[in-house]
């Protein structure tokens, strides 16, 4: 009974998360906003709320209640924002109330995301020295929140044709700008724990650190270079954000762990391949351009150029890559390519089946070996 309590209480909360995030969809679009608007923030709040009520209910680890809570308030203030945000002629009853839950919710979110690094993956920070900064994330959300509550902080740019309902004193600015400032601070510590924990942790929590680092990492650079490119990444955060929780799903339930470090090298190697293919493409374009050539040759000679080179580039530089981030495999082709060596120049039999146990154990470390030959059977 006591498990089924909590239980029950996580999918309960995903429940909500959907059908919040529904409500506000409706709301958005027959408020006359763009599909794409209406719909941006799904894979977010359901990604972080089904990941976080997985981990809740099967692994029993607290990070999961994080996630569901955070996702639960996301999904409530999109709600909020999408009642509120209507036309003054088409203002639904209690506007201005939804516009002040949204206010109020936006510093209580904060918290629950700017701590996943310092908790990730147990639920708890690296060591109790780490708790003070759990204590002034939480204190730094219910500051902005009740700034937000009592004062009309940012009501009125939000929502300028409503009126803020709750006006107790003067806006509190200050207070709100000093709390909201602190969030940031907050993920950086935990950047640094998250450093700790690796450096005292084993192979498996390491693991799973790398895949918590790998998609905050590809999450970052996509939203930053979105931001070069273009006036509103927001589209691409909503997109590579979800990545987060997929990866702390994956390292918390241990699913295919030992597959990131083929992921990282793999990553990085297409990246610096695409990276060189595209500056030998536009050298290219830029040389013909410089000798005369007309365009349309000059791409297409471009073009095969960078797809000729293809393969040959991306086998060295995933060699290298290899070599520095995923070394198990390139000590394994290292040693396979040794075993093929020798085995050219092997004709007893004994030989080479102490070279095969040899080289099988050294690139895959098996609990147990066993060699059949014919008319001897296992060995």
């Amino acid at each position: 009974m006591s498990k089924r309590l909590p239980n029950g209480l996580a999918w309960t909360l995903l429940g909500l998360t959907v059908v919040l995030q529904t409500a506000g969809v409706v709301l958005a679009l027959t408020g006359g906003e763009a599909w794409a608007a209406a719909f941006g923030f799904i894979p977010i709040t359901v990604s972080f709320a089904l990941v976080g009520a997985l981990i809740a209910v099967r692994a029993g680890n607290r990070l999961g209640w994080y996630f569901l809570a955070g996702a639960t308030v996301t999904a409530l203030s999109v709600a909020a924002k999408a009642y509120a945000s209507r036309t003054p002629a088409a203002v639904l009853p209690g506007a201005a109330w939804a516009g002040w839950i949204l206010t109020v919710s936006l510093g209580v979110t904060a918290p629950f995301f700017f701590l996943t690094p310092l908790l990730f993956p147990d639920g708890r920070p690296p060591s109790p020295r780490w708790r003070p900064v759990i204590w002034i994330a939480i204190l730094a959300g219910v500051a902005a929140a009740l700034s937000s509550a009592i004062s009309d902080v940012n009501f009125h740019s939000d929502f300028p044709h409503l009126r803020d309902p709750v006006v107790l004193v003067a806006p509190l600015g200050t207070v709100y700008n000093l709390a909201t400032t602190i969030g940031p601070l907050v993920f950086l510590a935990g950047a640094v724990s998250m450093v700790v924990r690796y450096r005292r942790s084993g192979q498996e929590q390491r693991l799973q650190l790398k895949w918590f680092v790998y998609a905050s990492a590809v999450s970052a650079v996509v939203v930053a270079a979105a931001s070069f490119g273009t006036n509103n990444p927001l589209p691409e955060f909503e997109i590579v954000v979800p990545l987060i929780p997929a990866a702390v799903g994956i390292a918390i339930f241990k699913y295919h762990l030992y597959d990131i470090d083929r992921l990282i090298s793999r990553t990085l190697a297409y990246v610096i391949v695409t990276g060189l293919l595209v500056g030998v493409y536009t050298g290219l374009v830029i040389l013909a351009g410089v000798l005369g050539f007309s365009t349309p040759p000059a791409v297409a000679i471009a073009t095969l150029a960078a797809a000729a080179l293809f393969s040959p580039v991306r086998q060295r530089v995933q060699r290298a890559v290899d070599k520095r981030f995923n070394r198990v495999h390139y000590d394994a082709e290292l040693t396979v390519a040794a075993f093929a060596t020798r085995l050219r120049d092997a004709v007893d039999l004994d030989t080479v089946r102490a070279e095969l146990q040899q080289t099988v154990d050294g690139a895959v470390q098996p609990a147990h070996i066993w060699i059949w030959t014919p008319g001897r059977g296992p060995l």
